[in-house]
């Protein structure tokens, strides 16, 4: 499921408080190229209508024969600058990002305390951004397990994270909430409830699409695996009335600070991968990673389950 980000092609941008824009020049000349910039920057970057473009002045910049020229972005009291280049001669728009190799946040994302399956060693880990409600995280659960775990075995180690699409799914943080209950006192409590709810989502749904019924199917369903997995059933029942989101809302801001913008949204040794994506895709990610970490790739694939459709219906977060 796809959520709609402002300027996806540009930098995250954050919308800071306090107006930033700048007054035009009167020069006919000036005007008419900034209108041109104007409406360059609205065409590539999909600036929705209700937000004002400003072009500000040009100042010297690094790059011989362009100029740098701050374009400000603004709805309201609220409004964000970036920095474009403009050559000399005014016929060039350009942008020129920058990376720091050792502030990736894709490369350290926080899995402290999370369930691990497979191999706790391997040197590749697979990192999901789950909804437990979504059918195409669930046919991407699908994908993941067992066909790529059965292919990697020992090689990989999978985490999985949660990003509930709440304004979409109605069950999903609180099928969160009660998968997080579980995985504090048994990881494979945990994943057993995962694998239960991508394969049975209509179910917990249901025909009359009854949220509270959903809640007390979701409830019961984990007490089900407490039972398997001879957990305190107590402390679970504790958790589970709780329904404290604190976890669950940290890792979906997580997911917000990576851009992700709909799930399932993977990162394997931080390359990121967007939507229910074939097992062939993923498995030519997860080589390259193995291959970057000096292991070998599994020389055969199994066959691949069925093609899945990538997960890109879109909704507003």
């Amino acid at each position: 499921m796809l959520r709609i980000h402002f300027l996806a092609g540009l930098l995250v941008l954050s919308l800071a408080v306090g107006c930033k824009a700048q007054s035009a020049s009167q020069n006919p000349s000036d005007l008419a190229l900034n209108r041109r910039i104007e409406v360059m920057v609205r065409s590539k970057f999909n600036v929705p209508q209700d937000y004002s473009v400003t072009i500000g002045a040009r100042t010297p910049s690094k790059i011989a024969g362009y100029d740098t020229l701050p374009v400000t972005f603004s709805r309201g009291a609220k409004s964000t600058s970036t920095n474009f280049l403009l050559s000399s001669d005014g016929k060039t728009l350009a942008r020129l990002e920058t990376f720091d190799l050792d502030k990736n946040p894709a490369m350290n994302i926080d899995v402290t305390g999370r369930p691990i399956r497979g191999n706790p060693a391997a040197k590749v880990t697979v990192i999901n951004f789950d909804d437990l409600e979504c059918p195409y995280c669930a046919r991407m659960h699908e994908s993941l397990f067992p066909y790529t775990m059965d292919r990697y075995k020992d090689k990989v180690r999978f985490i999985y994270k949660d990003d509930p699409l709440t304004e979409l799914h109605p069950w999903a943080m609180h099928a969160a909430v009660d998968a997080n209950c579980l995985a504090a006192q048994n990881g494979n409590a945990y994943w057993a409830y995962v694998d239960y709810l991508h394969s049975h989502g209509e179910d917990v749904t249901g025909q009359e699409r009854n949220v509270t019924k959903s809640f007390a199917t979701l409830d019961r369903i984990a007490r089900q695996q407490a039972t398997f997995a001879k957990l305190d059933t107590t402390v679970l029942d504790a958790c589970m009335a709780k329904q404290d989101e604190t976890q669950v809302r940290a890792s979906a801001r997580e997911a917000d600070s990576l851009g992700v913008d709909g799930t399932p949204a993977l990162f394997v040794n931080g390359e990121r991968i967007n939507g229910a994506v074939p097992a062939e895709q993923l498995w030519l990610v997860i080589d390259r990673a193995l291959r970057a970490a000096g292991e070998e790739p599994p020389a055969a694939a199994p066959a691949a389950p069925p093609a899945t459709s990538t997960g890109k219906p879109g909704a507003a977060k």
